[in-house]
């Protein structure tokens, strides 16, 4: 049995897909001490891994500190946190043995802790992967255009920073990249090379090992009979850039008495009272099971997150993609690109186009044969079972 450090941050799209791999992990006899944020504490605790926790006020208000403007600001931010969460951790542990660590491909420490530790590590990348070379085009990309007095001072931060990581730690940093995307001589990628933008660019280091899908938790007085019928339409914004008040109200008049059945998630940071009456043919609801329900559902319009993505597609339901914010307009581009849905932008979208949209994907069938083929890469591709399959591959 060996032991395993995890670290990852704090959100659900990076925590979900490490749930299976965890509960994996512990079936086939390894000991896992999982390090997240106090929020996901129980869920974690669930699949028999030890919890311990960072603050993430803290957290945040470091990574917000290096900025939000620029891509290398939020590099940054991510350098700040090091302060947060390496001495959080390396106390936490303190006298303790690790046989190796899994870090997240995006909290920044993780690959600090693990060179600070010695520990061989491997990369969780719950995201698109990306390329060195792909991820210096963007950087030099997000500076193109911007004036010497405002990038000089954002580029002088980062090197102060590594500067201050080399001397606390004694860890060198060569790259905006090493910090931003996490290397390790192992990375599982919860995707297939089918999905993966340039999917044929990844060496041998990358393992597509497909979506981590596992089961979540059910709300209880949750009405599954009641999502029954050919014509059920699926609405979430996901758990982060869910307040959206008008979205949920043109939703409303989009389907609202209509012959479709309706099943809408609107988080928890929006009050359903301030949607004002309810059609009769919605269920409207602040949490709903997600995988649960896709399994009932011809039609998902999400945001496009990769988790909500991916859940959709394993499950074989048809996109409409509203992409907000982050990463999500480059994986609306991908289901638009493999012909499993269609993109529609959130900024000026009236009633009329959302439904057409619907109506189009629903009646089409090119979009359920595109379901049908990436449903069947994602389930052939063996998920955590083979994430730790070459986890095991790789440490032994």
């Amino acid at each position: 049995m060996a032991r395993v450090l995890f670290i990852n941050g704090g959100s659900e799209g990076h925590i979900n897909p490490t749930i299976g791999v965890v509960q994996e992990l512990i079936s086939r006899g390894e000991e896992v001490v999982y390090f997240c944020i106090e929020a996901f504490r129980e869920r974690m605790e669930k699949t028999g891994a030890t919890v311990r926790t960072f603050d993430d006020q803290k957290f945040i208000q470091a990574f917000i500190s290096g900025g939000r403007n620029y891509v290398l600001e939020r590099i940054n931010g991510l350098l700040l946190t090091a302060d947060i969460i390496i001495p959080s951790v390396l106390e936490q542990i303190q006298g303790e043995h690790f046989d190796y660590i899994i870090h997240d491909s995006m909290f920044g420490c993780g690959r600090l802790l693990a060179q600070i530790l010695k520990l061989p590590a491997i990369n969780s990348c719950t995201t698109f992967a990306q390329s060195k070379d792909s991820f210096d085009d963007m950087l030099e990309q997000s500076f193109l255009n911007v004036r010497t007095e405002i990038a000089k001072p954002i580029n002088d931060r980062f090197q102060s920073l590594t500067e201050k990581v080399k001397e606390q730690y004694d860890v060198t940093i060569h790259s905006p990249y090493e910090v931003f995307c996490n290397p390790a001589p192992l990375t599982i990628v919860y995707t297939t090379r089918e999905f993966q933008p340039y999917g044929e660019a990844f060496d041998e280091t990358y393992k597509f090992v497909g979506p981590s899908i596992s089961a979540r938790f059910t709300p209880e007085n949750f009405d599954f009979p009641a999502i029954q019928g050919e014509n059920f339409i699926y609405i979430s914004l996901g758990t982060v850039f869910n307040q959206a008040t008008d979205f949920y109200k043109l939703c409303f008049e989009a389907f609202g008495n209509t012959d479709y059945s309706i099943i809408m998630s609107i988080g928890d940071k929006t009050h359903i009272s301030d949607l004002g009456e309810i059609p009769a043919n919605f269920i409207v609801k602040n949490v709903v099971p997600q995988t649960d329900v896709l399994q009932r559902t011809q039609l998902f319009i999400t945001h496009g997150g990769m988790n909500s993505t991916h859940e959709g597609l394993y499950y074989g339901v048809p996109l409409v993609v509203i992409p907000l914010s982050a990463d999500q307009p480059v994986i609306a581009g991908q289901v638009a690109h493999i012909g499993a849905g269609v993109t529609l932008p959130m900024q000026s979208l009236t009633a009329n186009q959302l439904r057409e949209a619907a109506d189009h994907v629903l009646i089409l069938p090119s979009f359920k044969q595109a379901v049908a083929e990436i449903r069947e890469s994602f389930r052939s591709s063996g998920g955590y079972h083979q994430a730790v399959d070459e986890i095991f591959a790789h440490v032994r």
